[in-house]
């Protein structure tokens, strides 16, 4: 396989895999003497075994972060600061995208950006839902509700005024609160209740003074 081949298989995919490229009689190591050749001469950017993405000039989709995310851990899905941050519920930017996983935390430094995976319980493995990102990419993304959930399950005493208060929370009515509530009581956490309690006088607070003014 030469480097024409593979723009002409995988140039319009912001992100693809080693099998991609292994249909029919290729060789595959070959294939991935290859890859290992086109990633040392800086044409393709390796994000871990067997992930890869063209690099400029030849990439013609920039893959979004929250793609990359959901390809570096298969099963997981963007929540907590990322999301917020994606909803603007929180003013920040963060330059690390936040995923949960069932499997083992980790964290992993690209050459696309950073990206950390957070462990929760398969039972809490839920409240997230496919969402589009335009240029044709879509990323699995917790509902706002669930993200901030999900930060809140993950975080230290942060069931607590003084923890909201740190978060800026903002543009709250873009939160579900029916939701909230119903993710906190599903979970049995009194963590989760005593939050979901607090977020949502903090959304009536908010309310109120949005119509005062």
């Amino acid at each position: 396989m030469n480097f024409n081949q593979l723009i002409e298989i995988a140039g319009s995919e912001p992100l693809f895999e080693t099998n991609l490229l292994l249909a029919g009689k290729a060789d595959a190591n070959d294939v991935r003497r290859q890859l290992s050749r086109w990633v040392k001469a800086g044409r393709l950017y390796q994000l871990r075994r067997g992930l890869y993405s063209l690099a400029p000039p030849y990439q013609k989709v920039k893959p979004h972060p929250f793609v990359i995310a959901n390809h570096m851990a298969r099963g997981s899905y963007v929540s907590c600061q990322s999301a917020l941050a994606h909803y603007g519920l929180i003013p920040e930017y963060t330059p690390v995208t936040v995923s949960v996983t069932t499997e083992r935390p980790a964290h992993w430094q690209t050459p696309l950006g950073d990206f950390e995976f957070r462990h929760i319980k398969p039972e809490l493995l839920r409240g997230y839902k496919l969402t589009d990102l335009g240029n044709a990419q879509k990323a699995f993304i917790a509902v706002p509700a669930k993200a901030l959930l999900d930060l809140i399950h993950l975080s230290p005493a942060s069931d607590s005024p003084a923890y909201l208060r740190e978060l800026r929370l903002q543009n709250l009515e873009r939160l579900d609160i029916q939701e909230l509530n119903q993710l906190a009581k599903q979970s049995g956490f009194p963590k989760w209740k005593r939050a979901a309690k607090l977020i949502i006088e903090l959304s009536q607070a908010e309310s109120k003074e949005y119509e005062s003014l």
